[in-house]
């Protein structure tokens, strides 16, 4: 059981590419919806909304969204990054099954916020575990997850009808997929290594490290 749920961690990606487009079945999709919103939150506000999405022409149009601030992105780049980037995928909009928005309502449950008062992004930290525990879900049941974040938020709140005030914290593509690659897909090209454990443990108090140091 213990070993179980570690492989599953350990086996979470950021799909992009291995979409099969194959339909998600009802159960399944009910199952990865209710681990997410079992997900722990701040003074038990549930702040989060799961937007379904399969509509193709809405898809389509955030699609070209997405493509137009990938364009931004690629031009803020010296000449050696961009070639990195251009050979990296960052969506799976059309590919995959489903697009699944979640999004955060801060006035849910407010004024008295349990747990809120102090840390105002503790509603929004609540949304990410929510996030992770569908994810987590979605991988135990053979499905990929790739979380798009190359979008505006007024963009994606027009788009969905999403009201003023809540904010759309991921575009998830969600669906079967063909595999799960075992090293993630920026480590892959070259775009970023994997820091090591070692180096983001202090004990006692935070300790800089010398950026350069082994």
């Amino acid at each position: 059981m213990i070993e179980e749920f570690y492989e599953v961690l350990n086996k979470r990606r950021d799909v992009r590419g291995e979409f099969t487009g194959e339909p998600i079945p009802e159960a399944t999709l009910t199952r990865i919806l209710e681990a997410a919103h079992a997900a722990p939150s701040v003074g038990l506000t549930q702040p989060w909304d799961f937007v379904l999405v399969d509509d193709h022409t809405t898809r389509e149009r955030f699609a070209k969204h997405v493509q137009e601030e990938r364009e931004v992105f690629a031009g803020q780049l010296g000449e050696e990054r961009a070639g990195t980037f251009a050979n990296i995928k960052i969506e799976g909009i059309l590919e995959s099954s489903l697009g699944i928005v979640v999004t955060y309502d801060p006035a849910r449950g407010a004024p008295d916020v349990l747990g809120r008062h102090a840390i105002a992004d503790a509603g929004l930290y609540s949304v990410c575990l929510a996030i992770q525990n569908l994810w987590l879900a979605a991988t135990a049941e053979g499905l990929g997850v790739g979380w798009v974040s190359f979008y505006r938020e007024p963009f994606l709140g027009e788009l969905l009808g999403i009201p003023d005030g809540v904010r759309p914290v991921a575009w998830l593509c969600t669906g079967p997929v063909s595999r799960l690659e075992t090293v993630p897909d920026l480590e892959r090209h070259g775009w970023r290594s994997r820091r090591p454990l070692a180096e983001a443990i202090h004990h006692g108090r935070f300790t800089p490290r010398d950026p350069g140091s082994a």
